[in-house]
């Protein structure tokens, strides 16, 4: 086998093992404290804002034009739908922009 494959198959298992591990964990609780559950849904905002920030910060206009109309889809629309519009917006900046 390559050796892609086996880093395909090694980042599967890490991260298998790092979800149903976490899910272990916290099973074993009666109750979570409030300051545990605030953590834990803390989360997808923290990694959304990692994955974003250095996109937004190094992005051309066309970047930025489609991340501005997520922004405001988002207001308004569900995850799908601002998805949907801010890759239909960054396409068709690419593609009249360059």
């Amino acid at each position: 086998m390559s050796t892609t494959l086996w880093i395909i198959i090694a980042g599967a298992v890490a991260t298998y093992l790092t979800r149903i591990g976490g899910h272990l964990v916290i099973s074993r609780f009666d109750r979570i404290h409030p300051r545990v559950e605030a953590g834990l849904n803390a989360v997808p905002a923290a990694v959304l804002t990692t994955l974003v920030a250095p996109a937004a910060l190094s992005a051309g206009p066309a970047e930025l034009a489609a991340l501005a109309v997520a922004a405001v889809v988002s207001l308004r629309g569900g995850l799908m739908t601002m998805f949907l519009a801010g890759a239909a917006v960054l396409i068709a900046l690419r593609h009249f922009i360059g």
